[in-house]
């Protein structure tokens, strides 16, 4: 049970490091481009964070329904886990999980 909870820990871990792994591969192209300035006026810093968030926003969007899943299983295994914990003292508890 525990070690289900686990792996169901990495999935999640592993959406979200997916996640900022595409987003960094990503921030060159957020970045202004020299020929974009006008007269010298530096470009707007704000511009850049507002790309940014767009784009963390369309990847979690893309992500949600199995972020969402993920989450609920685990909210599902954690409650598991308490319950049998409950109903069986905390040693049992202790008894299952794997070095």
């Amino acid at each position: 049970m525990r070690e289900a909870h686990r792996q169901t820990q990495r999935q999640l871990d592993m959406v979200d490091r997916q996640i900022t792994r595409r987003m960094t591969a990503l921030i060159p192209g957020l970045l202004p481009r020299r020929s974009h300035y006008h007269r010298g006026k530096p470009a707007d810093p704000g511009a850049f964070l507002e790309r940014y968030r767009a784009q963390v926003s369309a990847l979690t969007t893309e992500r949600q329904p199995e972020i969402e899943a993920l989450s609920l299983k685990l909210a599902l295994q954690e409650q598991a886990i308490a319950n049998f914990i409950e109903r069986h003292g905390h040693e049992a508890g202790l008894s299952e999980q794997v070095p």
